[in-house]
């Protein structure tokens, strides 16, 4: 979003979840203003004029309180644990010669040759921390990722920042990359061992053959019998 973007508030004097459940109810959200060694301020915005500022990764903006318009800092935006709705939202106040420090997100432009070849596209690093000037927040860090072949990742150090945007992540970090696939082989059966096999087999149980001499006295003793 080119434009500038001017956010109109209005007081929110009771505080309490109770107090910011009706705000909501009226479609706006509850929110503060603080910084610059001034008084916290506690107000409450368009719901769907900030849900547009965000959708546009909107960072810094102007915000209209009493009649004043202040430059601000998206500090921080609370959702629902669905993270659809907006609960609250914090603004930091800036001035336009103000170094901030913010965390940025990368956008990834294009498709990796690599991909095309059966790779497999990995991400590790989804946001940059960056330092740059309050005003010129950039709404996200552009990556090109055409060139990527299998076995190659571009680094932190690697990517092009807008001018005056400073970088404070590990150069070496790798921000994204092509893999080669992970091919799974399927075990093969075991094989049972001849010895195994062998012990696996029933056993066959027969009579046991009388020893010499057994057979004699066991015809002795029928002898007698008769």
């Amino acid at each position: 979003m080119a434009e500038k973007v001017v956010l109109s508030t209005q007081p929110r004097p009771q505080a309490g979840s109770r107090a910011a459940a009706r705000v909501r109810k009226q479609g706006r959200v509850p929110a503060v203003i603080y910084g610059h060694k001034e008084a916290v301020e506690t107000v409450s915005v368009d719901q769907e004029e900030l849900e547009t500022a965000l959708r546009h990764h909107v960072r810094n903006l102007e915000v209209k309180t009493d009649g004043r318009t202040q430059v601000v800092l998206i500090q921080d935006v609370q959702r629902d644990y669905l993270g659809k709705e907006i609960l609250h939202i914090d603004f930091r106040r800036v001035s336009a010669d103000e170094r901030v420090r913010v965390v940025v997100d990368i956008e990834l432009r294009g498709v990796a040759k690599g991909t095309n070849s059966g790779g497999v596209l990995q991400q590790p690093l989804h946001s940059l921390h960056v330092e740059c000037l309050a005003t010129a927040v950039p709404e996200s860090i552009r990556v090109k990722i055409d060139e990527l072949e299998i076995g190659h990742a571009l680094y932190v150090k690697d990517v092009k920042l807008p001018d005056g945007v400073k970088v404070l992540d590990d150069p070496e970090a790798i921000v994204v990359q092509v893999t080669q696939p992970v091919k799974i082989e399927e075990a093969a059966p075991a094989v049972p061992a001849e010895g195994a096999a062998a012990a696996a087999e029933p056993e066959v149980i027969t009579a046991r053959k009388p020893k010499e001499g057994e057979e004699e006295a066991a015809g002795g003793g029928k002898e007698k019998e008769k």
